[in-house]
């Protein structure tokens, strides 16, 4: 067995130390593609676990998740469907809660779930603004609660290796820069006129707290993410990832100034409204880290068009979610590594629907480090402290876009809820 086999086996032992045997009732907040995708691999890992309770305002797709998760689990049992999250808290007296909702209903989704005595695992960008972060991390402190957040490359097996046998052995002598991007064409380009929202899908409650737009089909289901008042842009969507594991890696705790430029430079014609071009540049002190993206044109390296590159004064890394390359200044042995499917051994990933077969061995990893983190009542890898960092860093990246200056890391930052919603407070949670 050679060292890299090595530490892949170890890596397996740990995670799967978690107890397995513990029956854990589980309920899934927001059913759409992520939310079932994350609660099907926690399934697969971890089969003594309950769905007990489903959540989504749309009942189109929380029929089909219910029908879903009723056939994968192994009871057969059909979880119960609420269309209102608190419901569902008061009622399922859940062990644990994926909250999985857009990004702007995950602050109160989140609060609620901590405080009815749920450990949670909620995807990431943590928050829409800083004050809403800060809320979350102060209730999963205050009720005792573990919370992972969904920033899975920490967990990411060909990751974890590299940030071992390539950052942390010193392969990449002295550290100053880093370059975070992403060249994928993902924002919606369509502008289909507004519409009455349909029949099945409970529109106020979908908007919550955010600001009430007319209804428009390119909004719902999935591409929210293309409209500023539901989320934090491509920075939030992708950015949040690399940046996180750049931190991870280098084990950088919160930017002391972000700067950002960019906005909607090619397409003009679209409905969406967030940036089609953005650079940001998030400074560590000694080490700065540099962000891009464009919806459009080709990636300057084909081979990472989402990824990370962190510079050393002896070598150079490459990393992304299908692999890693290594390459040393001057002479010296190159290193590459690709992504690690396991279709052989989780056979049932070669036919689920929209499933990114590559993440989902990061995904079962991060949701056994969860697991454990729970029996040890320990902090998990992407602890809601280090979501709340990064998340925080990618929305103060808009807010420097927006104002075009350089701010400060600044903790009131908040965007005000619509009537009838009131924003959680960090000092009263």
């Amino acid at each position: 067995m050679d060292r890299r086999q090595f530490l892949s086996s170890s890596l397996a032992a740990s995670l799967y130390a978690a107890d397995t045997q513990k029956k854990r009732r589980v309920g899934l907040i927001g059913c759409g593609w992520y939310g079932k995708c994350d609660l099907i691999r926690l399934l697969q890992v971890a089969p003594n676990v309950e769905v007990v309770s489903l959540c989504d305002p749309d009942k189109n797709m929380l029929d089909a998740a219910a029908a879903q998760i009723g056939d994968r689990q192994a009871s057969k049992q059909r979880p119960r469907a609420y269309a209102d999250y608190r419901e569902m808290l008061k009622q399922s007296g859940l062990d644990i809660a994926l909250v999985a909702t857009p990004d702007h209903w995950h602050a109160l989704a989140m609060i609620e779930a901590v405080k009815a005595g749920a450990d949670v695992y909620c995807q990431k960008p943590i928050s829409v603004d800083v004050v809403e972060g800060q809320a979350m991390l102060a209730a999963a402190r205050k009720y005792k609660r573990v919370v992972q957040i969904g920033t899975q490359r920490r967990s990411t097996p060909h990751l974890v290796e590299a940030r071992e046998q390539i950052v942390k052995s010193g392969k990449l002598g002295k550290i100053a820069y880093a370059e975070v991007y992403c060249y994928y064409h993902m924002r919606a380009k369509e502008n289909p006129p507004d519409q009455a929202p349909p029949a099945h899908l409970d529109y106020e409650m979908w908007t919550g707290p955010a600001p009430m737009r007319p209804y428009n089909p390119l909004v719902h289901p999935r591409r929210w993410r293309a409209f500023e008042e539901y989320g934090n842009g491509i920075v939030g969507d992708m950015c949040v990832h690399m940046l996180d594991m750049v931190r991870w890696m280098l084990d950088l705790g919160a930017p002391a100034r972000i700067s950002s430029t960019g906005g909607i430079l090619v397409d003009k014609t679209s409905k969406a409204n967030i940036p089609d071009t953005q650079e940001a540049t998030f400074d560590f002190g000694e080490i700065k880290v540099n962000w891009t993206h464009r919806s459009w044109g080709h990636p300057p390296d084909p081979q990472y068009p989402w990824g990370a590159t962190i510079y050393g004064d002896k070598g150079t890394l490459r990393a992304g979610v299908m692999g890693y390359d290594f390459a040393p200044v001057g002479a010296g042995e190159k290193i590459h590594r690709d992504v690690k499917y396991e279709l052989e051994e989780y056979p049932e990933d070669k036919i689920e629907k929209d499933l990114e077969k590559h993440v989902a061995p990061a995904i079962r990893h991060h949701m056994l480090n969860f697991l454990e983190a729970i029996d040890n009542r320990s902090k998990p890898v992407a602890d809601i402290e280090q979501g709340y960092i990064s998340s925080a860093a990618c929305i103060l990246a808009n807010l420097a876009m927006r104002t075009g200056r350089t701010v400060e890391w600044d903790t009131k930052y908040a965007r005000p809820y619509r009537s009838g919603y009131k924003h959680p407070d960090p000092s009263s949670v």
